[in-house]
């Protein structure tokens, strides 16, 4: 079973094209496609959205027994589909049902002109799921008969984002080791990194599972619960169970990308200026000058084979639980210690107050 990359994600939110207008306004997406009743998906509408080699589809449920519907009451908006880009769909989704995964949706098949599409659904964690998503023929359409596609003009000013580097999920206490043996048992994963993060009184264990070919990386993080209370707590309350708490974008020339992207309104955690006084202490020959760095609040660490440079955006949810990341590697294969304790302190500036 070769899991060869992520194929698109999915998520609820009460109204797709609300939720549409912010992330083509603000992060530079464009409607590639829809759906709803009239094209075959019975009670949603679904938009789907592109940038670079990202597909996103933002789903809302028209009907209460849609299981969006459950899911928005339970957590909010949020990333509610993974799918992964598989060779054989039915046959990864046999094989994966063997190994220990719940089955959600049998494999089935859409077909139109000279491509095809065959979709199959397996347990995540939580209330997440993977799609397995098989295409042959032309990559232009997304699900052939029910999706109907867009003319898409090419950005006026280019596009900012480029992949998706990895999925940040916080599970309950206790659930972490766990979580990645169901990965490493049933997907072929690998753990590629681990840490214990404390910030003050608040502590957090952090281990980052992988698929062998390196393109679907999830960033699994418990919450020390001998500890202060702190952000992952508050996220698992307010998001009512484990889930994605931030999506991670590649971009490239992440400056140049963090002036576009708040130029167009998206708002970014801050970092406080003391953060760069030490930073070539800490990270030899910087990829970007420090002033730079500083202007726009951009992090860099570094691992064994390079350096990566991160920066997280406020939610844009009620909740405050979803927000997305910002990423540029020059050569870092993994993540490095000062970051993360970075980013969280950064996010936890950004929800001081928040009841």
């Amino acid at each position: 079973m070769n899991l060869s990359g992520i194929d698109h994600i999915e998520l609820y939110v009460g109204d797709a094209r609300q939720a549409a207008f912010y992330y083509c306004t603000a992060l530079g997406f464009q409607v590639h496609g829809q759906g709803g009743p009239e094209t075959g998906l019975k009670g949603q509408r679904s938009l789907l959205l592109g940038q670079g080699d990202i597909r996103m589809v933002l789903t809302s449920p028209l009907v209460p027994d849609h299981p969006a519907a459950e899911f928005l009451r339970k957590h909010g908006d949020g990333v509610a589909v993974i799918a992964l880009e598989v060779d054989d769909a039915e046959a990864a989704y046999e094989e994966l049902v063997r190994r220990g995964a719940a089955a959600v949706s049998a494999p089935a098949r859409y077909a139109g002109g000279d491509a095809a599409v065959t979709t199959a659904e397996v347990s995540g964690f939580a209330d997440v799921t993977h799609r397995l998503v098989e295409r042959t023929g032309p990559r232009a359409e997304f699900l052939p008969g029910v999706f109907r596609m867009s003319e898409v003009d090419v950005a006026a000013d280019g596009e900012v984002l480029h992949t998706i580097d990895h999925f940040a999920v916080c599970v309950p206490t206790q659930t972490l080791s766990t979580t990645v043996r169901y990965y490493e048992d049933v997907f072929g994963f690998s753990q590629i990194f681990e840490e214990y993060i404390e910030v003050g009184d608040q502590g957090m264990y952090s281990k980052v599972v992988q698929s062998d070919s390196k393109l679907v990386t999830l960033t699994l993080i418990e919450p020390d619960t001998t500890r202060e209370r702190g952000q992952i707590d508050d996220f698992i309350q307010w998001h009512g169970g484990a889930g994605v708490q931030h999506v991670a974008f590649t971009a490239d020339g992440i400056t140049d990308a963090v002036r576009a992207l708040a130029g167009r309104g998206v708002r970014f955690a801050s970092t406080p200026p003391t953060y760069y006084d030490t930073l070539r202490e800490r990270v030899a020959d910087l990829a970007v000058p420090v002033a730079e760095l500083r202007e726009v609040g951009v992090l860099v660490d570094r691992d064994h084979w390079g350096q990566l440079l991160q920066i997280f955006t406020e939610s844009m949810h009620v909740r405050r639980t979803l927000f997305l990341e910002i990423i540029e590697r020059r050569g870092a294969l993994t993540f490095g210690s000062g970051n993360i304790k970075a980013l969280y302190e950064a996010k936890n500036r950004e929800l001081t107050g928040v009841a």
